[in-house]
């Protein structure tokens, strides 16, 4: 590919990214996990020990309880199934009717202690957005390791016995990221629906196991992605072939503009790629914001611009990406 410069998001936007009502809180309840992905943006491992404190948990209950406008609360890591405060965000959420996502390793329900998660999740009608970067076992163990493949297949059977994928109330969905190139051959997701039908097809014919929808995600130059592209020196083309790909058609449905991304200390950030990147969200003079200043405020709108980087490409590339996969 062949581009003489490269243009900065933001003069490529042409224009100031704007919020919009908040409805939705994301939160990284921490960095403790019992996998160690390669393409892991939040660069979390079964080594990390970082996750939520009781004070940053009681606050995030607060932002809860008093904001009817919140409708989804989005639950992440790490394994957020690991960390402190899940079952209490999820008791809360749920006691004010919200919806709660939980973004699953799947793995995590074989190792001891949690062993209770599928049921709980049953219990508490949570939506499961799960990792499965691709139907065949080869290309999931490369990026997540041995045997996740495996584990991963066994845990889809199990919730698909509790009724997730069956039942309306039960939502499993999956998610697709691309192979991170291994040289400057780069590729956007393929289109999502004619995806999900491979993904339907392969895992029913051979594992009887069913879900709702799949989710393609565009991996963004970031975390352990941004190391593998540094480590073979096309970090830069990669982010020129996502410049070529922009879709300004993406930008009105970009996740960053009605959600907030909460970190497991209590800043807030537009979204969890700023926050993997030390980006808080800030208001209009300029102050960062956190969960306190929130509830200081009385309001989640507080913000006026979202802070947007070059990364912010591979969110507006082709179809565009987002937690929620496809924009277009």
């Amino acid at each position: 590919m062949i581009q003489t410069a490269f243009t900065p998001f933001q003069t490529k936007l042409g224009t100031t990214l704007t919020k919009k009502k908040i409805t939705v809180l994301q939160i990284n309840l921490g960095k403790r996990c019992n996998l160690a992905c390669s393409h892991c943006h939040v660069e979390a491992s079964p080594k990390r020990t970082e996750e939520l404190t009781g004070e940053i948990c009681e606050q995030l209950i607060e932002l809860i309880n008093r904001f009817p406008q919140i409708e989804t609360i989005d639950l992440t890591g790490g394994a957020p199934e690991m960390n402190y405060g899940f079952k209490q965000l999820v008791e809360a959420a749920r006691a004010k009717n919200k919806e709660v996502i939980v973004r699953s390793n799947l793995t995590i329900y074989f190792v001891p202690g949690f062993e209770d998660i599928p049921e709980y999740c049953v219990e508490n009608k949570l939506r499961i957005i799960a990792s499965l970067p691709c139907y065949l076992e080869d290309n999931v163990d490369k990026m997540r390791g041995n045997g996740v493949y495996n584990e991963s297949i066994l845990a889809l059977q199990w919730l698909n016995r509790l009724g997730y994928g069956k039942n309306q109330n039960l939502r499993i969905d999956l998610i697709y990221n691309p192979p991170i190139p291994n040289r400057d051959k780069f590729a956007l997701p393929p289109n999502q629906k004619n995806l999900e039908q491979d993904y339907k097809n392969y895992l029913k014919e051979h594992f009887k196991v069913e879900f709702n929808q799949l989710f393609t995600i565009t991996n963004l130059p970031i975390g352990r992605t941004k190391m593998f592209l540094e480590n073979r020196k096309i970090y830069q083309p990669y982010l020129e072939f996502l410049e070529s790909n922009f879709n300004r058609e993406t930008v009105e449905n970009l996740m960053c503009r009605n959600e907030l991304s909460i970190d497991y200390l209590g800043n807030v950030y537009d979204c969890d790629f700023n926050q993997m990147e030390n980006i808080p969200a800030e208001t209009r003079k300029g102050e960062k914001i956190t969960l306190a200043k929130l509830l200081e405020a009385n309001s989640l709108d507080i913000i006026e611009q979202v802070q947007t980087e070059n990364y912010c490409y591979g969110c507006t590339a082709g179809c565009g990406s987002s937690c929620g996969g496809s924009l277009v």
